[in-house]
Parts: structure tokens; sequence; C-alpha cells
């Protein structure tokens, strides 16, 4: 049975996110999208949808459309109700958050945060994050066999973005649980209780950060919370909820994408039947195997954006408040921009992705995710060269963030 229809005369289409069928491979509602309707409206979502690699690239970086609307019109303007008393706790770490954010606001908290993230920086965290890795494998290499997702690909990026912002690394595992509870919100259909539970999680994270804060202010550090707390852009500095709010976006999205893609990236090239030694033979092949993985089977499915005010686009009217959706998995296997799409190829040579998004909201942390990537599949791939799938590897029921819940392997 088909996991989506498509109406191509009326340019409508529906795939239900939560269906399993079609959130473990939503590969073949892309490939028809691209055979006829690669502009659509989601039905289930209720807005137009972009599937091309050209459109969804031009679009991230169109500032006619921007990541939040309440700076240009009123929650009455728009004909939204009034914000869920429930609920004020987490769009609290949203508030001043850099995916957020719009100029000027985004500029200023960007320029005193990207410092940190800068290539030559992130760079130097290459021995640390190489050691991490070895320390892992250490864990579990003589058991023959091993849940990865939780074992390996998790506690990595999670502990190194708590060390660089200044937190220890035996609070990753707790840092994990909040983060993994507030990304629900970013299901399909979300529930009272999902709210709830989500909004527990934001109180929780907040009130430990400000417990930390309080602590940096006695005794500074060399660190990133130190960092957004004592620099200056213009004359101004974070006050205390810009510096939680980008705290917390810095770690649940500085793990989150990296994640998902070791888990996926593992997944293809198991399944691939490619040799692990020719993928990770050098410096430029692991980083073109990366960036393939990236490509593949990407960490994020789709993005959105708000018409800042009415507007026209390619043919269609949006009007202010209307959301479109940028479809970065989709314009990642799109036929006219690369060749045989759909085929795992970490050889090729038109790779390009738009997994980091694009535009002023590109991913700060692009860096050091592209480094913790190299390095972590490397190392695993090397000190296990016998890696094999124990069992079906299994997607978790999100469907923006696209990664996997379970990945057993053996050796």
């Amino acid at each position: 049975m088909t996991a989506f229809s498509i109406d191509a005369s009326t340019r409508r289409a529906t795939a239900k996110p939560r269906d399993a069928a079609f959130y473990r491979n939503p590969y073949a509602f892309y490939a028809a999208l691209h055979d006829g309707t690669p502009t659509f409206v989601w039905e289930d979502y209720g807005h137009w949808c972009f599937t091309g690699f050209k459109e969804v690239n031009a679009l991230l970086r169109d500032k006619r459309f921007g990541r939040q609307i309440l700076h240009v019109a009123s929650r009455e303007d728009l004909g939204w109700p009034p914000p869920k008393d429930h609920t004020a706790a987490f769009d609290l770490t949203e508030k001043y958050s850099l995916l957020a954010l719009e100029p000027p606001a985004h500029t200023r908290l960007r320029t005193l945060v990207n410092r940190a993230f800068v290539s030559r920086n992130v760079e130097q965290l290459r021995p640390r994050i190489e050691r991490l890795a070895n320390e892992v494998i250490d864990g579990f290499q003589a058991d023959g066999g091993v849940e990865l997702i939780k074992a390996f690909a998790a506690p990595i990026p999670a502990i190194v973005i708590a060390e660089m912002i200044g937190l220890p690394a035996e609070m990753a595992p707790q840092l994990l649980a909040w983060s993994n509870r507030m990304v629900q919100m970013y299901m399909f259909g979300v529930t009272r209780d999902t709210e709830l539970d989500a909004n527990q999680a934001s109180e929780d994270f907040m009130a430990y950060l400000r417990e930390v804060i309080a602590e940096r202010r006695r005794a500074p550090r060399e660190d990133l919370l130190t960092h957004m707390l004592t620099s200056e852009a213009d004359g101004q500095k974070l006050n205390e909820e810009e510096v939680v709010s980008t705290a917390i976006l810095l770690l649940n999205a500085g793990h989150e994408a990296t994640v998902h893609t070791t888990g996926n990236g593992v997944k293809t090239i198991l399944e691939s039947g490619l040799d692990s030694a020719a993928l990770f033979a050098d410096d430029t092949q692991t980083a073109a195997t990366v960036e393939e993985c990236l490509r593949y089977d990407a960490p994020l499915h789709m993005f959105t954006r708000y018409a800042l005010s009415d507007l026209d686009y390619e043919g269609m009217h949006f009007k202010q408040g209307e959301v479109i959706g940028l479809m970065l998995g989709a314009a990642n296997r799109d036929p006219v921009r690369f060749k045989d799409a759909d085929r795992f190829d970490p050889f090729r040579t038109d790779g390009q992705n738009v997994s980091f998004g694009a535009g002023i909201h590109f991913c700060i942390g692009a860096p050091l995710a592209r480094i913790e990537l190299q390095v972590a599949m490397a190392t695993l791939f090397r000190r296990l060269p016998g890696l094999k799938l124990a069992s079906e590897p299994r997607y978790n029921n999100v469907y923006h963030f696209h990664g996997l819940e379970r990945l057993d392997v053996k050796w």
C-alpha cells in the first residue's frame, strides 16, 4: 500500500507524517514529487512545500521569508490564538533562539556566538573528538555487538558541545534527556501531554543553566558560556534570557543532527556493500563520504519559513504570515541537480547538500558537526572493520528529524 497520494493536476499531495511506512522511507514520496509536482500543497500540513534543490537553496536565502513573523505582525493581525499558558517555559527557550530570530536581533546574537564555531577554532577539537570516539568504542568493543545510537552516536556530540559551552561531560546524559523531550514539540500532531512534558523539560533545563550562569559570574572560565556573558557587540551584552536560550539551542542543535547523520550514515554504508576502508582512505575521501551521507539521508527533512509580507514568488501569491515548507531531504535527492540522485555514491563529483540550510540561518555548528562526523565514523570503521547490521534499523517517529531510534550492529 502506498504511503502517499499526489494529484498533479491540482498540485496537492497527502502523506501522513506519523505513518511508519512514510517516515521510515519518505524518499519514494520525494521521487514521485520530483517526477512532476516538485512544488505542491501538502494537505496534512496545509501549506506549500518545495522539493527542488534550486528552489530550496534560493528560498533559504530569500529575505522576504523569515523564521519568525511576530517582529513584523501581531498575533491579532495574523489571526493567531494567544500563546498557551502551559507551554510558557518552552516558548521562552525559543524566544531568543538564533533559529527563530530575524535581523537585527539575529545578527547581533550570531556575531557574539559565531567566533567559537569558525572552522579554525573547532579544528582544534579534532584530537579531543578522536580520543573520545576511541574511549567510547573501548567500552563496548569486547561485547561483539551493540545498539549504536545510544552507545556511540549520541554521547560523542553531546559531550563535545557540553564541554565547549562549559558544562561537565557527566551532564551529557541529562542534557540529552531534556533535549529529546523538548524535540517532541516538533512532531506532527503534538498532544497536550507532550506539550506539558516538553515544558517541564524546558523549566528544568533553564533552572540548571541559571545556576551555572550564576557560578560563571562569580568565577569566569575559558568557555563559551563565559564568552556569551562577557562579550559585547556594538557596546551591547547578551542578557540572561538570551544566554540561556542560546545555550539550550547550541546544546540541542549541537547534537541532534550529528546523532542522526551518524546513525543514518553507518546504516547507509553497511547497506551499500561498499568497502569502508576505501570510503575513509584519507582525509579528503573521509570528508567526501560524510558529505554524501548528509546528502543521501539528511538529518532534517523540513524547515519552515513565514512570508514576511504579501508577496509573489514564481507565480504564487503568499499572504503575510503564510508558511512554506522547504524540504531539505527531498532537495538533496533532486534528479535535476544530482546524477543518480537516489544512489549512495561517496565518490560522486557533483556532491553538495542543503542539510545545514543556507543563508543567514545556515547552521552555525556545521564546521563542528562535520569534524565530529568525519572523526567518529572513520574511527568506528577503522576499529571495527567487520561491522554489520544485526537487525532491521528502526527510525524515530518524528518526520522533521529523520534519524534512527535503534541501530543494532555486530562484528
